[in-house]
């Protein structure tokens, strides 16, 4: 039995500029929503014509050309629980993961009661359950 594929992190910094060649056509309008410059993706398979990109619970048929691999893993991914270390007090989901180049650090959004907590944390902010 074949081993699963090790998850790639990594930043896609596309933006409407570079014309829609990069993004598969079925994927243009939500990837364009999305507004992915400075989200983390969770690169999940690739073939010959595109790289296979997840953020949360979509996916999106990207070229590679743009695909940017980050190295080190962010403290927490999609779907994690979490609860935060300081007041005022939130525990939810995460919901968004987002690199800082300039800092180096990743940073968190998440869900609490179905609702986007407005705030974006750092992992030294928040604590898995």
């Amino acid at each position: 039995m074949p081993r699963p594929k090790p998850v790639v992190f990594g930043l896609y910094g596309w933006t409407p500029e570079y014309g829609y060649s990069y993004i598969h056509p079925a994927n243009r309008r939500s990837f364009e929503w999305l507004e992915p410059l400075g989200k983390v993706f969770e690169k999940i398979d690739e073939n010959d014509d595109w790289i296979i990109l997840r953020y949360d619970e979509q996916q999106f048929f990207v070229s590679a050309e743009l695909f940017k691999e980050l190295y080190q893993k962010p403290a927490f991914s999609f779907g994690d629980q979490v609860k935060t270390t300081a007041p005022p007090a939130h525990q939810g989901l995460i919901s968004d993961v987002y690199f800082d180049e300039r800092a180096d650090t990743f940073q968190f959004q998440l869900v609490e009661k179905k609702r986007k907590v407005q705030r974006v944390f750092e992992a030294a902010e928040l604590v898995g359950e």
